[in-house]
């Protein structure tokens, strides 16, 4: 069923927050939303993304920048008229009130004629699958439930733009995944603007058209999740999207006959030819420096896949397996210097005795086992680049 709601372009122009006591939690944030559109902002804990969501609801002042919804401009309006229906992950329910009555509280402050109100709300319940519960107390219902009845309070307001301040952070792991998948549909359905604000990046890449990526207050990366992933514009881009995280080591590119080898420690892996026709700009970094990306699933075990460049290929020594059913993880360490991305909830990467730890996706063919010896294939033409300064991308 299709609830159809005005919907509305936003737009952040240079939104920035200081405190009185002279911290900057924000600074010039600019981002566009066109209608319909559901764009989650992911960051790690502290970076300001559920300062920037308040700022949007009006329940934080902007300090300078520009605020617009639709071609309103709404700096200076008061919450309660800004049209956001805002989704906490506290689920903000009145505990006393039914789950019906829980979800018509909007159009109750509104006065709407009691039919009209029941009519909106069974409307609600059904986009929701919820029909069967409005007659319960909220301690009656699991925690999902009680999730979708706070999206429900915040569908009967069809506002311009829903607002959602980590929902999912409640639920226990499997019912964040059915859930997900629950929102994400259920924003489509409705076609309103939404503004998703999270600390998972799972839940960023699987449910928004756009991933914005903030970190410390400022804009890191805005576009799409696929292309998040395959082309990240910094090592904490780089690091921060992909689960596991990309392994990030110090290295040196070098020619080697009529190519080039990434020198890693004491290992050297020959690269792809395709590599320079993706990143011409890789040639201004030969015989420097230079940050090395490899994602764990451009790695595998070389006793299952055989017919792979024996040139690109480490050698290491099996720490941790973790068989996941489909999939293996596989944990070693490497002789290399690995690279801080900057994301202050990593772990440290230095492993044990100098090493820097390395994270592969092998398939659940392999038979390697902790203490093994083993040969890994990379995917070198997939190898991601960063200029050891700057920690930008190397590409065009």
């Amino acid at each position: 069923m299709r609830l159809r709601v005005d919907m509305a372009d936003v737009r952040l122009d240079k939104i920035t927050k200081v405190y009185p006591n002279g911290f900057q939690a924000i600074t010039e944030l600019s981002l566009e939303l066109s209608d319909g559109e559901f764009l989650v902002l992911v960051g790690p804990s502290g970076c300001g993304k559920s300062t920037a969501l308040r700022m949007i609801a009006g329940l934080e002042e902007i300090s300078s920048g520009d605020l617009y919804v639709g071609d309103r401009h709404m700096n200076d309006v008061a919450p309660k008229d800004r049209d956001i229906a805002m989704v906490f992950q506290s689920y903000a329910l009145y505990p006393q009130m039914s789950v019906a009555d829980n979800i018509g509280f909007p159009l109750r402050l509104r006065k709407i004629p009691k039919a009209e109100r029941r009519k909106q709300v069974e409307r609600a319940a059904k986009i929701l699958e919820i029909t069967d519960q409005l007659d319960k107390k909220p301690s009656d219902l699991s925690g999902g439930q009680r999730q979708r009845v706070a999206m429900g309070r915040a569908i009967v307001r069809e506002p311009a733009l829903f607002l959602m301040d980590e929902p999912l952070s409640n639920l226990d792991a499997k019912l964040r995944v059915q859930m997900r998948a629950d929102i994400a549909g259920i924003q489509r359905d409705l076609g309103v603007t939404t503004f998703y604000v999270t600390h998972d990046q799972v839940e960023a890449m699987t449910m928004g058209d756009r991933v914005a990526v903030i970190k410390d207050g400022y804009l890191q990366q805005v576009a799409s999740p696929e292309s998040l992933y395959a082309e990240p514009v910094n090592v904490f881009v780089a690091a921060f999207i992909g689960s596991p995280h990309m392994n990030l080591y110090e290295g040196m590119v070098v020619e080697e006959g009529d190519g080039l080898v990434v020198c890693l420690g004491d290992q050297r892996l020959a690269l792809d030819s395709r590599v320079l026709d993706h990143r011409p700009a890789l040639r201004a970094h030969i015989d420097q420096p230079i940050v090395v990306g490899i994602r764990p699933e451009d790695m595998e075990d070389a006793a299952v896949v055989t017919d792979h460049p024996d040139d690109q290929r480490l050698e290491a020594e099996v720490d941790v397996r973790e068989a996941l059913g489909a999939e293996t993880l596989m944990h070693f360490g490497l002789a290399v210097p690995s690279v801080n991305s900057g994301d202050p909830d990593a772990l440290d990467e230095l492993g044990a005795e100098n090493q820097s730890r390395c994270t592969a996706r092998f398939s659940a063919d392999t038979g390697a086992r902790p203490g093994d010896r083993i040969r890994v294939n990379v995917t070198t033409e997939k190898m991601h680049f960063f200029d050891r300064n700057s920690h930008l991308a190397v590409r065009s």
